[in-house]
């Protein structure tokens, strides 16, 4: 069992957000599982991370140091990645590199904000191995 179900994102026009995460996820082997009104869906295997309209009616808004962080097999996927979200309107938060700032050696990592504003990081080594 994994510690955490899933992950969402709070986004104002979630059609457009599933189109950016599609292609974006894409290069790191996560696709588009299910969508719907007000809801997409991503994983591999399972549904892990989605993207929703608030559920409240109120504005979405990115979190002031919160990240997601997705796993990536390999320092090409994260170089990969990375450019694939800047190609979809993504703003560069960091280039791809070895990151020291990591507890364990030789993480290798890119950061990005989506065009709503939320962090995104991209890693190969991470705490997930």
């Amino acid at each position: 069992m994994t510690t955490i179900d899933h992950l969402s994102l709070g986004v104002p026009d979630v059609p457009a957000a599933q189109e950016f995460y599609t292609g974006f996820l894409a290069t790191l082997g996560i696709n588009c599982l299910a969508s719907g009104a007000g809801f997409a869906a991503f994983g591999r295997d399972r549904v892990a991370f989605l993207l929703l309209s608030p559920f409240d009616g109120g504005p979405a808004s990115a979190g002031n140091g919160a990240h997601v962080a997705f796993a990536a097999p390999s320092r090409e996927a994260v170089s990969a990645g990375h450019a694939a979200g800047l190609a979809a309107g993504a703003t560069d938060e960091g280039a791809p590199g070895v990151r020291d700032a990591y507890p364990m050696p030789d993480v290798f990592a890119a950061y990005l904000r989506d065009p709503w504003g939320n962090k995104l990081e991209i890693v190969h080594g991470g705490f997930s191995g």
